[in-house]
């Protein structure tokens, strides 16, 4: 048998390290950050115990690039679903719409999440980190930044704030509220995006159209 291409190899290696990222997220999701083991992870992926280590320095690292890699398909999908759209507006609430959906979907998963974030290491600056901080620059260039270096990372900022209000175990803030805040401060219309009952929240203060729509209706 005639040895296999490095393309072949490489295309395994890919593979294997998906199918720990997505296994981490399934076992965290399930049973917690300290029930899962870094054996749990090889096993439920079918993966030698030491590819873990081989791809991953610890579980806490392993954690995030998984967390990480799910952030970013599930912002893809939200950007790229049906019917497409080029618009930055649009594109901006959708974004919006697909973190914090992210954040009710699986809130023991990005509970630990955070909670990694804020140790000594922080973020692990991993290829997943990177396709999704790229996928948010460039849903920030395509709203219209004139310095996305800059609002990158306050988007980031507001993004991590309002998942963490979120996630508040014991007072958690709710959804329409961090939406219509996220929504003013980008000035977009409440329909746009997946809007979570199809109504802004109660009170004047968070019932608005966006400065667009009213120079267009020539208010």
């Amino acid at each position: 048998m005639s040895p296999r291409s490095p393309s072949v190899n490489e295309e395994l290696r890919r593979r294997s390290r998906e199918r720990l990222l997505q296994a981490t997220v399934d076992l965290v999701g399930e049973h917690g950050y300290e029930a899962t083991t870094l054996g749990h992870i090889a096993d439920r992926a079918g993966a030698a115990r030491g590819l873990v280590s081989y791809y991953f320095p610890g579980k806490r690292q392993l954690l995030q690039s998984a967390v990480h890699r799910l952030m970013h398909r599930t912002l893809d999908a939200a950007l790229e679903r049906e019917p497409h759209t080029e618009d930055g507006h649009e594109r901006m609430a959708r974004a919006i719409d697909a973190i914090l959906g992210l954040a009710l979907d699986e809130p023991l998963l990005m509970r630990t999440h955070m909670a990694g974030i804020l140790q000594a290491e922080g973020f692990v600056q991993c290829p997943e980190q990177q396709r999704l901080a790229e996928l948010l620059r460039d849903t920030v260039v395509r709203y219209g930044s004139q310095d996305p270096d800059r609002d990158y990372p306050l988007m980031r900022a507001l993004l991590m704030g309002a998942v963490f209000a979120l996630l508040i175990p014991g007072a958690p803030m709710p959804l329409e509220t961090l939406r219509a805040e996220l929504f003013q401060r980008y000035d977009l219309d409440w329909k746009l995006g997946v809007p979570p009952g199809g109504v802004p929240p109660d009170g004047a203060s968070m019932e608005w159209t966006s400065r667009s729509s009213r120079a267009a209706s020539g208010r």
